[in-house]
């Protein structure tokens, strides 16, 4: 029987499911499991850091009783278009701790593309805490278009419209900005002089900015205009990436593209102007729905190194003899030499 596990690593959340049974399109999805997720693996002590949150997440179903020794296991992780070399330390170092034949690390936006559109070509527009488009062509050509993290880029992304709301917020109670709902709502945080010392706190300000994305989302719904603009202003970037990503990847035909991840959630506000802005494309776009999620994606390439989406994958196998599942925690990750 075929067991393996898929791993969706983003800076907000970390989900991990065991399947087992049949081939990369068949088989039973047990219980997901979710933990923290961590900074990104180009952060500082990214990979250490991505190392404890697949732990956390994996060991647990394979305590359970559900697994034993696994095939593969596939981890999307935030951070690994930009960092490869992390990317590849990572899956050294998760080929130590689980007991697979085979470790596969890459970006949580190539497991979100190959759920999405379950292993084909196109473009697929991943939003959540960060933001990123990847288009792939039926000629392997490739786009990568921002995914650059929350100071230098993801524009659009749940971080970006909370950050903006919150400034919004701010420039309202210093007095240098129009009255917006926001200051109210952003008392969720506490007093706004103390706002800074509240985004850091949990070591995730990204995080922290992402989750007040929802508020914003709610004052631009109930008219307030301030909202209303950061919402449109995100679309429009939104938009931008995808049609860039189209732009950059070989073909004339109609292309397909999806808009996957946490921030769909928010619904009409934003969906709303960004199919506005994807209905501007010179070349014809079929917009539709997902097929999978960023876990479906991770289970598809854990065990399929066929995919139009293998050159963006760091896979390690294994030539020793399995470890035993482990219990404790890492408390001085190794170094991978290559």
């Amino acid at each position: 029987m075929t067991a393996a596990v898929a791993v969706d690593l983003g800076k907000t959340g970390c989900r991990a499911v065991l399947w087992t049974g049949g081939t990369s399109d068949t088989g039973v999805a047990h219980d997901v499991h979710e933990v923290p997720g961590a900074p990104g693996l180009a952060a500082e002590n990214g990979v250490a850091a991505a190392r404890a949150a697949v732990r956390a997440a994996v060991l647990p179903l394979l305590e359970d009783g559900h697994g034993g020794r696994l095939d593969a296991v596939c981890v999307g992780a935030a951070g690994a278009a930009t960092a490869p070399e992390a990317a590849r330390a990572l899956a050294g170092l998760l080929l130590d701790d689980l007991p697979t034949d085979e470790v596969a690390v890459t970006s949580d936006a190539v497991t979100a593309h190959a759920g999405a559109l379950g292993g084909r070509t196109g473009v697929v527009l991943a939003i959540g805490t960060g933001s990123v488009a990847i288009g792939i062509g039926d000629d392997g050509s490739f786009a990568r278009v921002d995914g650059w993290g929350p100071w230098l880029g993801d524009e659009g992304s749940g971080a970006w419209i909370g950050a903006a709301g919150l400034r919004a917020a701010l420039r309202a109670h210093d007095g240098r900005g129009p009255h917006t709902a926001l200051l109210a709502a952003a008392g969720r945080f506490g007093d706004p002089d103390r706002l800074p010392a509240a985004l850091g706190r949990d070591g995730n300000p990204a995080r922290t900015a992402a989750s007040f994305a929802p508020e914003v989302a709610r004052a631009a719904a109930a008219g307030d205009g301030i909202a209303s603009t950061i919402i449109t202003d995100a679309a429009a970037a939104l938009g931008e990436a995808v049609l860039t990503a189209a732009r950059r990847i070989a073909g004339d035909d109609a292309l397909p593209v999806t808009v996957t991840g946490g921030l769909t959630g928010l619904g009409e506000p934003l969906t709303g102007p960004l199919a506005a802005a994807l209905g501007g494309s010179p070349r014809p776009l079929l917009v539709r729905p997902p097929l999978g999620d960023p876990l479906d994606g991770a289970r598809l390439l854990a065990l399929d190194a066929s995919a139009p989406h293998e050159p963006h994958v760091a896979r390690v196998r294994r030539t020793t003899d399995l470890p035993t599942v482990p219990t404790l925690p890492v408390t001085s990750p190794a170094v991978i030499q290559e």
